[in-house]
């Protein structure tokens, strides 16, 4: 992570009501608790993401607190058990492990306490609503993006890579919606999948190894924030500008500076803070007896080149 990248954690945290391991007692009153279940708090995605929660949460007059599972989904699981006591008034999930998290959704349900997913979609259950982007679309429309690129400024081959995270579900779906629109395509073929795990560092290495043992591949698709750092970090660190083109998930301040030097060519960009803001939203309402949408959609954007300049007050 860049020094960069620790300053906007490090805000991001300290305008957050944070959870780890340790949680206090919630006291109970008019006001009423929400509790969001993340991921982790490496990657800027979550914590603009909890930035989103946390602005909803005090235009509504709620308290938010936020549990960081660290990668592991066991932790996510006993946060929600440990919610459930605390009889907060609604729980919004980013999930790890989808299948894994569902017999604590369904314990938060019998305990009458609402739930809403973000952006891992999770099976069918007793959740209330699933708030995000459609990441096979998405994927999808990357996918075909691609193909254009190729045909039109790559001469009409390319042999790429992915960076993935094969312990994140939704990440999964994002790289299952990419390749099945890719290969079908002339003049397109692959080197492989390694696996990041969602954490910077090994994606770091991860693309380090697929770039070395590649050495024509001509593109690689990251999945996420942290495999897209990591997939950027290794094309700079063998000097690979000129020859690899980054396409990916989740600007940054390093994505775009990719996207200016042209190495980097689309990455598509959510709306995490609004994802965050939508579940409180959602759980408000349902609290106060209303109902919402099973699905709230939150768009998404090929960024580029040409589009670009919009976002670089918010990622400076």
């Amino acid at each position: 992570m860049t020094h960069l990248t620790r300053r906007t954690v490090t805000a991001a945290l300290a305008a957050t009501a944070f959870a780890s391991i340790s949680f206090g007692s919630i006291a109970h009153s008019a006001e009423k608790t929400f509790a969001l279940v993340q991921i982790n708090q490496q990657a800027l995605f979550f914590n603009q993401m909890n930035e989103g929660a946390q602005k909803a949460a005090e235009a509504a007059g709620a308290k938010l607190v936020i549990f960081n599972a660290n990668n592991d989904p066991a932790a996510q699981n006993s946060a929600i058990e440990t919610y459930i006591q605390q009889k907060v008034d609604g729980l919004a999930v980013v999930a790890i492990d989808v299948n894994g998290i569902m017999p604590a959704v369904q314990q938060a349900a019998a305990a009458g306490i609402p739930v809403v997913a973000i952006d891992a979609i999770l099976p069918e259950g007793p959740q209330m609503a699933q708030i995000g982007v459609d990441n096979a679309k998405a994927g999808a429309d990357m996918g075909a993006f691609f193909i254009d690129y190729v045909k039109n400024s790559m001469g009409g081959s390319v042999k790429y890579g992915v960076v993935g995270a094969l312990n994140s579900a939704i990440q999964n779906v994002r790289q299952e919606g990419f390749e099945t629109t890719v290969k079908a395509a002339e003049g397109v073929t692959t080197a492989g999948v390694v696996d990041g795990q969602n954490v910077q560092d090994t994606a770091l290495a991860a693309a380090e190894n697929l770039i070395t043992a590649n050495p024509d591949m001509t593109a690689v698709y990251a999945t996420g924030e942290p495999a897209l750092m990591g997939a950027i970090a290794a094309v700079e660190s063998q000097g690979k500008q000129a020859d690899v083109k980054v396409f990916g998930w989740d600007l940054t301040a390093q994505a775009i500076a990719g996207i200016d030097a042209g190495y980097v060519t689309a990455v598509i960009q959510q709306d995490p803070a609004a994802m965050g803001a939508a579940a409180v939203d959602a759980l408000k309402t349902i609290s106060d007896g209303g109902t919402v949408e099973k699905t709230i959609s939150v768009p998404i954007t090929i960024v580029t080149k040409e589009n670009v300049e919009p976002y670089r007050a918010i990622f400076k």
